[in-house]
């Protein structure tokens, strides 16, 4: 407000998001410019942040602050999914090193059986948490943290496994979302008329189906 005191409110709006958006698009291309080694990492760091998130989620919704070791595992879960799929990866992709190095080799030839010992692991220190009068909500959010691995791990997963495939499978589908979110805010900022839903006011109709178009030739530009 004190840079442009002279605006309205919507246009100070259109700037403050302009400004920025060239600033994350910046950002993005540096990104991509340090490599598959960052975007792995930063992909990794998204998924921990993530998984974080959603299960304090359930811990502070569904009051499991007297559940037994239940972060504990939560965390355990997640090491031992990550050491499943990417372990897998790292056997597929580099193969003649994993050959090469005895203790590698080891671990590879027994990977999958590691991986089922290590979640056997898990249940029975859950089973072995198991609180009267608590099993119901016990078991709920045991579902919760194993939901929220299916989803969060699932898919870094596979934005990992597509960037080992080339960038462009990382770099293509990305910026498509970048566009259609940029897109669907243009469209809407200078024709939106007619709302989309209730539960975001601000978005409208005319945003959804420019940003729709605008996504499909960008995608069919950039592949």
């Amino acid at each position: 407000s004190k840079v442009f005191p002279s605006l309205w409110p919507r246009w100070k709006n259109w700037w403050v998001r302009g400004i920025l958006t060239l600033a994350m698009i910046t950002f993005f291309f540096i990104i991509i410019y340090l490599g598959p080694m960052v975007l792995m990492t930063i992909v990794m760091c998204v998924q921990i942040k993530c998984f974080h998130e959603i299960i304090t989620i359930g811990y502070n919704v569904y009051h499991s602050y007297d559940l037994p070791w239940f972060r504990t595992l939560s965390w355990y879960f997640l090491l031992c999914v990550n050491y499943f799929f990417y372990g897998e990866t790292v056997t597929d992709y580099f193969f003649t090193l994993v050959q090469r190095e005895e203790p590698l080799r080891i671990l590879s030839k027994y990977h999958r059986f590691i991986s089922f010992a290590l979640y056997l692991t898990g249940f029975c220190m859950f089973v072995l948490s198991l609180v009267k009068k608590h099993y119901r909500l016990q078991f709920y959010m045991f579902g919760w943290t194993h939901v929220t691995l299916l989803i969060i791990v699932t898919q870094s997963h596979l934005i990992i496994h597509n960037l080992f495939e080339g960038m462009i499978w990382f770099i293509v589908p990305i910026s498509c979302v970048i566009c259609n979110d940029i897109m669907a805010y243009m469209f809407g900022f200078f024709f939106g008329r007619t709302p989309l839903i209730k539960l975001s006011p601000k978005k409208t109709w005319e945003g959804f189906i420019g940003g729709f178009f605008a996504t499909v030739l960008f995608g069919l530009l950039v592949s």
